[in-house]
């Protein structure tokens, strides 16, 4: 531990000197030097297919909302006749029918042979996991409740109106189903280290589930651009864009441009990346036993203090759904009409609950489960919660408040994290104060979990040595830094395009592989109603 924050320490100087000796301050350089580098692939992921002559539509919101759809009813609505048994089974209602029983895990030798399937798969389902269905629910989700739901739906709003509201809502809806897809397979085709560490997310299911039905070559393909992405997206919107974001609230709450920290992200960074070095050294153990403490006592205060602004203003709440409602399918005075209004719904929402992209399947892979439907089961909560409940509320103090104003938008994340906070406190004066709070804490679950998710990717590239384990890990700390000093143009647009770009080889395995999610959905619901019998 102390030769890793050492190495810490031993890295920053470096950029310090460099920075004094730059006329521009050290803000400024990173963020021109990062732009530069990245601005190729930001505008590659965010091409925009023209769709009349004054939209344009993003092309990778297409497949997350094609394929939704699609597992929306190829499992006859699993989003909404599951609900209640996921809930059920984080309740640990069904926890008899794991057997909660060890067993030897002999490499290249199956433990179970109770159905054809790969040898790995069918060991590994008989393993025991890590996390327990809570945790690995509080994990991924300290993933996804966060800024996305703060900031994201303050952009939306602002830009597409109080109707973005509501499709922020279908879009959530929508996403419950890819996430029961996804967090199935990573359960189903996840792998085990000697030590019991447990390997899972798409760059599993990708390879041993292509693989499978005789597409060894596209699912080694697919495989390695997931692993490569989820990396970037867990340096950029898993690590960079959440401690850029809550830099600029501490900044703003200490005094803004005459605050003692202006010019200074980078010590807060400092701060943050040895915070986050000392828990990820533990794995996933460690971060589920900080996210399931944290996640719960984040949410619950975000939430209270969203329904105080909104009963609060009791009389207003019906006009406001029916301007979300109204908004939604007639704007009026907003740039785009009813299809920009639906982009901006969705893409918030897509990135604030990361439902289709894959990555929290890698957390949902841990679990100790022999049923790989029950993680999916389980996962389908998460848009559920963070979208259409977390969101929804941060959209209505908003809108209640009279902070939308569509004809004024922040001109970017920052401002709008401001926004937020400013629409809170003209019902609770001292509550910007708890925001910042929340923010940093919402910021440090995030990066912890998302260094997870990288570090999976990472190992599947370059191996399972505790010597790539630690350089991930020490990168992922310096981006910390880099995070809160760079200025958030840069951050948002990278971070965005490499979340996004998660997606692509993520949905082409989820469409493949959803026979193989049926049988196992079949297999776990033929379980439950055996034990009710």
């Amino acid at each position: 531990m102390k030769k890793f924050l050492l190495s810490i320490v031993t890295l920053i100087f470096p950029l310090l000197s460099i920075a004094q000796d730059a006329e521009q301050s050290i803000d400024q350089v990173i963020d021109q030097k990062f732009g530069d580098l990245t601005g190729w692939f930001v505008q590659g992921v965010f091409y925009q297919i023209p769709f009349t002559d004054t939209i344009s539509v993003y092309w990778v919101l297409f497949p997350l909302i094609i394929g939704a759809i699609y597992f929306t009813f190829y499992f006859n609505f699993i989003n909404f006749r599951g609900f209640f048994t996921s809930v059920n089974i984080v309740r640990g209602k069904y926890d008899d029918l794991e057997g909660r029983q060890n067993h030897k895990v002999e490499a290249g030798k199956a433990s179970f042979t109770d159905e054809p399937d790969n040898p790995d798969t069918i060991r590994i389902e008989g393993h025991e996991g890590e996390v327990s269905h809570f945790q690995a629910l509080t994990a991924a989700l300290s993933a996804t409740v966060g800024l996305g739901n703060i900031a994201g739906v303050a952009i939306a709003v602002s830009i597409g109106g109080a109707g973005a509201t509501f499709w922020m809502i279908i879009a959530g809806f929508l996403g419950m189903a890819s996430k029961f897809v996804e967090c199935t397979l990573g359960v189903k085709y996840r792998d085990i280290g000697e030590d019991g560490t447990v390997y899972g997310g798409p760059m599993y299911y990708l390879t041993k589930g292509l693989k499978s039905k005789g597409m060894a070559g596209l699912g080694k393909v697919l495989a390695v651009l997931f692993a490569v992405f989820v990396i970037g997206g867990s340096f950029g919107g898993g690590n960079m864009f959440q401690v850029n974001q809550a830099f600029q609230l501490v900044e703003n709450i200490t005094g803004g441009e005459q605050s003692f920290l202006h010019g200074y992200g980078w010590a807060f960074g400092v701060v943050m990346a040895i915070l986050v070095g000392i828990v990820i050294i533990g794995g996933i153990k460690s971060i589920a036993k900080v996210t399931d403490k944290i996640v719960p006592f984040m949410v619950a205060i975000y939430v209270a203090a969203a329904l105080f602004v909104i009963f609060s203003r009791f009389d207003m709440v019906g006009e406001a759904f029916a301007t979300i409602w109204n908004g939604a399918f007639s704007p009026e005075g907003i740039a785009g009409g009813a299809v920009g209004v639906l982009i901006q719904g969705f893409r918030r929402a897509a990135f604030s609950n990361e439902a289709g992209i894959g990555s929290a399947s890698i957390a949902h892979s841990a679990v100790k489960t022999k049923y790989a439907a029950s993680e999916g089961m389980v996962a389908l909560l998460e848009p559920f919660i963070d979208t259409v409940v977390v969101c929804t509320m941060t959209a209505l103090v908003l809108i209640i408040t009279g902070f939308v104003d569509p004809l004024n938008p922040p001109a970017d994340d920052a401002q709008a994290i401001l926004l937020t906070s400013d629409a809170f406190a003209s019902s609770i004066s001292w509550f910007p104060y708890v925001l910042t709070v929340a923010v940093v804490l919402f910021a440090f679950s995030s990066m912890i979990s998302w260094s997870y998710y990288g570090f999976q990717g990472w190992s599947y590239l370059f191996g399972r040595s505790k010597k790539a384990e630690y350089a991930y890990k020490l990168i992922f700390c310096v981006f910390v830094i880099i995070g809160a000093a760079a200025s958030l143009g840069s951050v948002i647009g990278f971070s965005d395009a490499m979340v996004f770009a998660m997606m692509v080889p993520n949905m082409i395995g989820l469409i493949l592989l959803a026979p193989k999610v049926k049988e196992e959905l079949n297999k776990y619901m033929a379980a439950i109603k055996a034990r009710k019998a």
